[in-house]
């Protein structure tokens, strides 16, 4: 396989192989592996990452055993493998939402189907006109799309890539299945708390291999910051509050009363201090909008100028390389997903009048992020893109046109105003993702249009399965509330703050106090942020990394923050900035990330099936409790760690 990317075709020219019935298949079981997930770990963590990388990697190591693929058809795959991660993201940070605002009992399959299949098709459609703009004209960086090229130019030997991601697969495995949800052998977490007078001291690190992964992806600068928000969350704000502020409130004294002091810890961050955090993503969506307004009106102005001067994608003078999906059909395309959307928004709030002005909201709103986030993938990548602080303004916006058309019915309102941004942040997620695929595109000579469709093809078949996967999650392990059955559910944080947001806008009780001290620190931060950006500093303080460590346990927090240490360490060591995304120790991070998420995802099916939690377990005998489980599962972690350091310092992949 050559190297070098192949010369754009001519006029006319017969393209090499791309869009073929075992790329669109392979492709189309990446959408549904990526997906599940991705859905595991945002509803874990709060954070999701890219996935084109591993994508590429399994692509060419299938194909290869299937007789060889070239470079443009595994692009395909790794194509639609990547839309499947992203459409599931838009839609665990906003649909559970709507189950903890009592709008549904459980995940309705045509529902989620509807909000991922038509929001995916619009955030690809709205992102058309964006590829000549952002990546022909403007020319930025797209350090994902450039990523995945790279990998797929070095393809002509990916068995190293795909045992590396095996072996760090199989070792987020194993160390899943052992833990609380699997075999039950180690606790999830490593945790000592005690009370200190009326305060509490407290220290706790899970041992997920995931979280490890995700720390070394996003780096060290997003480790020390989310655990900065965890130390000012748990080690200041819980004891400040159990020393001097409990006592004013005697429900939750009482609550309280009689707990360990982890427990106790817990409840006050459950009830109270989390909110903090909520306060702090807030103000950090509405920074980030003003903060991005630059970026945001080019990235408009962009999309219109583009869709202006677009030409029928499949004239005879436009190479193969250049070809879009023409624009006419692109309009039509949006016309046909919104339609559907309007008539969703009808049967709940049973009014034209309202459901009219909703859908052209959502359009609009769609448009404008779409635009942001490709432009933003183009600056930083799509796992950094601020979709959290996108959605937010998303739902402070519709709520406010909400609160006029309801005449702030806090029973429809709220709920509706969820729905406008579940269909939001499917579009803009995948439009993200799409850019950073036509950036690799161009970058090896494939068609532009082709790669659109597969993005079609990824986001509805993904979509078809996320309904299923929700519900076993939720029947499982629990997501967003705690529980008699669930009392440790996976948090989901950004759709819990939604329902928050929502409910509280329209008259619900929230703590406004918490919040209004989130909102404050936010402000902090933001100025600490800006100081920092003045002087030059490559160390940075973002707001919403901060908030989300507020609002997360401390013990995510902290094997992200190892994980970004590794990190810095390692390009140290190597000699260099920081490591590309086709990396060694990217890939091993990558491939613990997808073997624990999935796992998780398996492991929900023995326990949904037989209705107990402990199916797997061992027996109690076996089972490494208190101190001895603590230090064999900092054990497990730290070897991992010191495998991914190992890894990472080695080189580079050769896949």
């Amino acid at each position: 396989m050559n190297a070098a990317a192949p010369e754009p075709d001519l006029p006319g020219a017969i393209p090499a192989p791309q869009l073929t019935l075992r790329a669109v298949v392979l492709g189309i079981a990446l959408a549904v592996l990526m997906g599940a997930a991705n859905t595991y770990l945002g509803l874990f963590a709060g954070m999701t990452v890219a996935s084109a990388i591993p994508s590429a990697v399994v692509s060419m190591a299938v194909l290869k055993v299937l007789g060889g693929g070239g470079i443009l058809e595994n692009n395909i795959v790794q194509t639609g493998g990547s839309a499947g991660s992203s459409v599931a993201s838009g839609v665990i940070f906003t649909t559970p939402a709507l189950v903890m605002l009592g709008a549904w009992h459980d995940y309705r399959y045509g529902w989620v189907f509807g909000f991922a299949a038509l929001g995916g098709v619009l955030g690809v459609l709205f992102s058309v006109p964006l590829r000549r703009a952002l990546i022909i004209e403007q020319k930025l960086a797209f350090p994902e799309g450039t990523a995945a090229a790279e990998v797929l130019r070095a393809g002509a030997d990916p068995k190293h890539g795909a045992k590396l991601l095996s072996l760090a697969a199989a070792a987020g495995a194993l160390v899943k299945l052992t833990a609380a949800n699997g075999l039950r052998l180690i606790p999830d977490s490593a945790t000592v708390a005690t009370y200190v007078g009326r305060g509490i001291a407290y220290l706790s690190t899970n041992v997920s291999p995931a979280l490890l992964g995700v720390g070394y992806i996003c780096g060290a600068n997003v480790g020390i910051v989310m655990l900065a928000g965890g130390v000012i969350s748990w080690n200041i704000a819980i004891p400040l509050y159990a020393s001097y502020f409990l006592a004013d409130n005697p429900a939750l004294a009482a609550k309280v009363a009689g707990l360990s002091a982890a427990d106790a810890a817990g409840t006050l961050w459950s009830l109270q201090v989390r909110f903090i955090g909520v306060g702090g993503m807030l103000i950090g969506g509405i920074w980030t909008l003003i903060a991005l307004r630059g970026s945001l009106l080019a990235g408009v102005r962009a999309g219109f100028a583009a869709t202006r001067a677009a030409r029928g994608a499949f004239g005879s003078a436009i190479p193969d390389t250049e070809r879009d999906i023409p624009m006419r059909y692109a309009i039509l395309g949006v016309v046909a997903v919104s339609l559907p959307l309007m008539l969703m928004y009808d049967s709940v709030v049973g009014s034209l009048l309202i459901s009219i002005p909703m859908t052209f909201a959502m359009i609009a709103l769609a448009f404008l992020f779409c635009s942001v986030s490709g432009y933003m993938a183009g600056l930083v990548g799509s796992s950094n893109d601020p979709v959290s602080g996108m959605i937010i303004a998303t739902i402070l916006a519709a709520s406010g046109m909400l609160l006029v058309l309801t005449h702030g019915d806090a029973r429809v309102g709220p709920v509706a105003a969820v729905m406008i941004g579940a269909a939001v942040c499917c579009a803009l997620s995948i439009a993200g993702d799409n850019v950073q695929d036509l950036k690799c595109g161009q970058l090896i000579g494939a068609t532009p249009w082709r790669q659109q469709l597969m993005l079609c093809i990824g986001a509805v078949t993904c979509a078809t399965v996320l309904a299923p996967v929700l519900n076993l999650l939720a029947h499982a392990y629990g997501i967003g509330v705690p529980d008699a059955a669930h009392p440790h559910p996976l948090l989901a944080p950004q759709a819990t703050m939604m329902a928050a947001v929502s409910r509280g806008l329209f008259g619900g009780s929230l703590p406004w106090g918490m919040i209004s001290i989130g909102v404050a620190l936010g402000v902090l931060v933001i100025i600490l942020d800006q100081w920092l950006r003045v002087q030059g500093s490559a160390f940075r303080t973002p707001v919403l990394a901060v908030a989300v460590g507020i609002y997360l346990p401390i013990d995510i927090s902290v094997p992200i923050f190892v994980g970004g240490l590794l990190a810095h360490f390692a390009a140290r060591v190597r000699g260099g900035g920081t490591e590309s995304l086709a990396g060694r120790g990217m890939l091993f991070a990558a491939g613990m990330i997808a073997g624990e998420s999935l796992t998780g995802v398996i492991l929900a099916i023995p326990i949904v099936a037989s209705g107990h939690a402990d199916v797997l377990a061992l027996p109690a005998s076996l089972q490494l409790g208190g101190l001895s489980g603590n230090l064999v599962g900092l054990a497990l972690l730290s070897a991992l760690a010191v495998l991914l350091y190992r890894v990472a310092i080695s080189g580079r992949s050769e896949a």
